[in-house]
């Protein structure tokens, strides 16, 4: 049985192993750290999947950041260890950070992904919106929290200034 939980301090170097050994060596060298660098992730929908004996399976981070001077979240990086892939945790770990996004007033989410994949979660292309080079623009797709929340939505993703707790998002 696997048990989601919100990413606790004592998570992070292990989430950060776990990201080390799905991803790329130069995973942190993608346009959508240069967004996270010196950002906190929003905490509440940072999750880690756990096993009954504690081993970790998943993880998933989500950090604020702005569309157009609009808020947004920017989903990801989302990885599951290769022993456990293909049990359905990635879109577990997926449907509750949504979840979790809508409960806590986000109105739109964004991530650098496939189509394919990600489409099943109700994310679409987003034209007009542009993440940082070298980001191929197909592969920029959000998703609607609140209907028509990415109408007119366009410009460059940048990072969040002021934070959004000062802000509302």
């Amino acid at each position: 049985m696997i048990r989601l939980a919100q990413e606790a301090a004592d998570d992070w170097w292990e989430v950060e192993a776990l990201y080390d050994l799905c991803f790329a060596p130069g995973r942190e060298a993608l346009s959508s750290y240069r967004l996270r660098d010196g950002v906190a992730p929003v905490a509440t929908l940072c999750l880690v999947a756990r096993d009954d004996d504690g081993t970790l399976a998943g993880a998933i981070r989500n950090w604020p950041v702005r569309v157009g001077g609009k808020w947004a979240l920017l989903l990801g990086p989302v990885a599951v260890h290769p022993t456990r892939q293909g049990e359905g945790l990635g879109a577990l770990l997926i449907y509750r950070a949504i979840e979790l996004a809508r409960e806590g007033g986000w109105s739109r989410i964004l991530l650098v992904g496939d189509a394919p994949y990600y489409s099943r979660f109700g994310f679409q292309r987003l034209d007009g919106v542009g993440m940082p080079p070298p980001t191929n623009p197909a592969r920029v797709l959000g998703l609607a929290l609140r209907p028509g929340a990415w109408d007119g939505v366009v410009g460059p993703v940048t990072r969040p200034v002021p934070p959004p707790e000062q802000s509302g998002h």
